[in-house]
C-alpha cells in the first residue's frame, strides 16, 4: 500500500488546522507523527482515515483518491482520539460485538489477544470500571485483531505501563517486517524515535522536520 498526501490544508470555520502538507508512506514502514496538542497530528490522522475531507489538496490510496473513488482506506484498524466503547458490557463483549461486523476473527482469538495484553477475558468487569491503561488496551486490540493491513494510531502508548509498552514495540516491528503499514503519533518524539523508521514534526497545522 502507499498513501501520498498532496497539498493537504483544512480550514474549520475559517481556522487553519492543516496547512500544504506533502508526505508520502509506504507498506513494510513504520511512521512517527510528533507534535504537541493542537499541532493538527490529530486531524492529519483524520484525514488520511477519510474521516474528514481536506479544504484543499487530497490524500492517495494508491493513486485513488479519498473521498472521490474511495471513502476509507481498505483494511484499515485505527485508534483516533479517545475511543469510546459500550460501558455496560465486558471488555471481551465489546470486541466480540466489533469482529462480528466482519466476521474475520474468532472468539478464541480475540481470547488470545486480550490474554497476550494481561487481560482476563473471562472477567465480568464492565468497561465502566476499566482502567484508563485497560481501556487503551482494548483499543490496540481492535486495531490489529483483524490483522489489518494499515494501522493508523493516535497515541497508541497513552496510560500503558513500560513493560506493555515494550511488547508493542516488538509487535509493531514484526508487522513491519511482515509488510504492513503502521503511522502512530505521539506527544514525545523519544516514545517512538526508536521504533519509527521516519519520524515528521508538527506544529500550528504545519509539518516543521
Amino acid at each position: 500500500m502507499k498513501i501520498k498526501v498532496e497539498h493537504l490544508t483544512k480550514k474549520i470555520r475559517g481556522t487553519m488546522v492543516l496547512e500544504d502538507i506533502n508526505l508520502e508512506f509506504s507498506s513494510g514502514h513504520i511512521y512517527g507523527i510528533v507534535g504537541k496538542n493542537g499541532s493538527g497530528k490529530t486531524m492529519l490522522l483524520r484525514a488520511i482515515a477519510g474521516l474528514i475531507q481536506p479544504t484543499d489538496g487530497k490524500v492517495l490510496i494508491d493513486d485513488q483518491e479519498l473521498n472521490h473513488r474511495l471513502t476509507f482506506p481498505p483494511d484499515m484498524g485505527m485508534i483516533i482520539e479517545k475511543p469510546e466503547f459500550l460501558n455496560h458490557l465486558t471488555g471481551l463483549e465489546n470486541l466480540k460485538l466489533l469482529a462480528d461486523i466482519k466476521h474475520v476473527v474468532s472468539v478464541d482469538e480475540i481470547r488470545s489477544y486480550m490474554e497476550q495484553f494481561d487481560l482476563d477475558p473471562n472477567s465480568k468487569k464492565t468497561m465502566r470500571k476499566y482502567s484508563l491503561g485497560m481501556k487503551q488496551k482494548i483499543a490496540i486490540i481492535q486495531a490489529i485483531m483483524e490483522k489489518q493491513q494499515l494501522l493508523i494510531l493516535d497515541e497508541p502508548f497513552n496510560a500503558l505501563d513500560e513493560a506493555t509498552v515494550e511488547m508493542l514495540y516488538e509487535i509493531f516491528r514484526g508487522f513491519r517486517d511482515e509488510g504492513r503499514l503502521l503511522i502512530l503519533t505521539s506527544h514525545h518524539a523519544e516514545d517512538i524515535e526508536q521504533l519509527c523508521d521516519n519520524v515528521c514534526f508538527m506544529e500550528n497545522g504545519k509539518v516543521k522536520r
